[in-house]
């Protein structure tokens, strides 16, 4: 159990050395943010990927945004990448695993959309392309990743760079940028409904 604890301690202690940077990416948020409400406004659509734990914060992402963050107002359109198992085997079997999230972006995205394309190491070959896929179309593209960023940041409009290297502070820095985006987007759509 002194393992455990002294696991909590470390952990507390990498998540608030985190979070004391965090603050230096208000712009990129503030950017991200803008570019999310623009295009839920316009009638565009949010379309979120990423692989494991990335692929369960898309999926999340997406959840609070069709269901509900914290106030009530009305159902805004985001599409986790990730969800559909019959299009990732198939794209995956017939063309390549880095393709099953840039076909279906070839296939959903629309100009003016945005796509999050969500990789801790920033070197996700699948979200890469999916980014890259989404450019062409005419999205607004964002990465999160980590500190480094990797390609994936040079292939975005945008890059949230969680402040870390360890891959389970990044991932907690990416859930945390998540639930601000949707405050703000909340914010935007409760005003919306009360005009």
């Amino acid at each position: 159990m002194t393992l455990a604890t002294e696991h909590l301690h470390s952990y507390i202690d990498r998540h608030r050395q985190a979070l004391d940077r965090l603050a230096g990416l208000a712009p990129e948020v503030r950017l991200t943010a803008q570019a999310c409400v623009d295009a839920l406004q316009r009638g565009n659509k949010l379309l979120i990927c990423g692989n494991g734990g990335s692929a369960a914060d898309a999926q999340h992402f997406a959840a609070e945004l069709t269901g509900r963050y914290r106030r009530e107002r009305r159902p805004l359109p985001a599409i986790a990448l990730t969800t559909d198992s019959s299009a990732l085997t198939c794209i995956g079997n017939d063309y390549a695993f880095e393709e099953v999230f840039a076909r279906q972006v070839q296939a959903l995205a629309q100009p003016g959309d945005v796509l999050v394309g969500i990789t801790t190491s920033g070197r996700s070959a699948n979200v890469i392309r999916a980014l890259e896929a989404a450019r062409r179309r005419g999205a607004f593209t964002v990465a999160l990743t980590g500190e480094g960023g990797g390609p994936a940041a040079q292939c975005a409009d945008v890059s949230l760079r969680a402040p870390s290297e360890h891959t389970a502070q990044i991932q907690e820095i990416h859930i945390l940028l998540i639930h601000v985006l949707c405050e703000t987007i909340d914010d935007a759509f409760v005003e919306d409904a009360q005009a």
